[in-house]
């Protein structure tokens, strides 16, 4: 099997990627994680399902390969690095996964845990996920919920004793995530295991690779005028061939959430509707899953005023993004400008790069 470089050189020699000389800088600590991954041990057979490894001794597990904490500024190529080396890692026990979406998952098996009156939920939790992988792969490692920070100190420490080797990405430093939130004191622990565990490399790279692109029809309407307004209007009729357009509502874990307008799998709604409501990673995600293209109104400019909704529109991007959901957008400003300055400023330039690359001609499902 090729190994990382030679998967990068046989890109750039087929004109699928731009030669990158920081990208490349990095590519033999990318080869020396997939080529320990071969030289491992196989992990030892382990019983299937949380419950029946609490039941009783779970075999001794293989030390995990230490992996890679890849930052960076936006756009400089981190997610695809990594997914070359979930294509050169030897190993089928493997998964690439947004760190938002895994940790919706690891919540929801917490709470099913609990309900069984177990008094340590983490455990169990941590060993089911150990049972199916080897090698994990997160794509913008980022946290911002309480809850999540209050776990990940135990919850990677056991994947690491199970032998779970990890990669992730992320466009901050190890000690700039979760910075300023409550009670970060406990959580300066999993920083410290991040640097313990994980090779951390910064990809610096002059060129953002998101801004070369070439963009198709117009997607993104500036400003979110009448005039925007119309010609989101005629596009949406272009769409859905002007069928009626009923709400599409949602049921996630018992509640309901509403697009406003949809045909098939085209929905349609404005930021206040989507952002405004206190909405979650869960409920995007269910959302992106829902639809290949989605309609967004009016996204206005954003700032400390507005913090919440716009810390719930970097989530919503993030889901689509992933979910490769067409975006169809009027807004205030173009995406680099929408959020200039004030706290969550810095976390938006990766979302602006985001909403740049949505704009492709070939964006969206295939």
């Amino acid at each position: 099997m090729a190994n990382v470089s030679e998967l990068y050189e046989a890109r750039v020699a087929a004109g699928q990627l731009q030669p990158d000389a920081a990208q490349r800088g990095v590519l033999p600590v990318l080869d020396r994680l997939v080529r320990e991954l071969g030289a491992a041990p196989a992990p030892a057979p382990q019983r299937n399902g949380w419950l029946s490894r609490l039941r009783g001794a779970a075999p001794a597990a293989a030390p995990a390969v230490r992996g890679l904490y890849l930052w960076g500024g936006v756009g400089r190529g981190k997610s695809m690095l990594m997914d070359l080396v979930m294509a050169a890692a030897p190993t089928d026990a493997k998964r690439r996964v947004h760190f938002h979406e895994f940790m919706q998952e690891i919540q929801a098996g917490l709470e099913a845990v609990r309900k069984t009156g177990q008094q340590d939920a983490v455990r169990p939790v941590a060993l089911e996920v150990a049972r199916q992988v080897r090698l994990l792969c997160f794509d913008e490692m980022q946290i911002t919920d309480i809850a999540d920070a209050m776990i990940v100190g135990r919850l990677f420490q056991i994947l690491f004793e199970e032998g779970v080797t990890v990669v992730t990405t992320s466009n901050r430093v190890p000690e700039e995530l979760y910075k300023n939130g409550l009670n970060r004191q406990l959580f300066l622990p999993f920083i410290a295991l991040l640097r313990e565990r994980l090779e951390v490399v910064e990809l610096v790279s002059a060129t953002d690779h998101r801004q070369n692109r070439d963009e198709g029809g117009q997607v993104w309407f500036v400003p979110a005028d009448a005039e925007a307004h119309d010609r989101m209007d005629a596009l949406w009729r272009a769409e859905t061939g002007g069928q009626p357009s009923p709400a599409l509502v949602l049921e996630i874990k018992g509640r309901q959430v509403e697009i406003p307008q949809h045909v098939g799998r085209i929905g349609r709604a404005s930021f206040w509707e989507l952002c405004g409501r206190p909405l979650g990673p869960g409920d995007y995600l269910t959302i992106a899953e829902a639809l290949d293209v989605l309609f967004i109104d009016s996204i206005p400019r954003l700032s400390q005023s507005n913090y919440n909704e716009a810390k719930r529109f970097v989530t919503l991007i993030d889901a689509l993004y992933e979910a490769r959901v067409r975006l169809i957008a009027s807004a205030a400003d173009e995406p680099e400008r929408l959020y200039a300055e004030g706290e969550g400023a810095f976390e938006f330039e990766r979302t602006a790069s985001r909403l740049r690359e949505m704009r492709d001609a070939d964006w969206g499902r295939e």
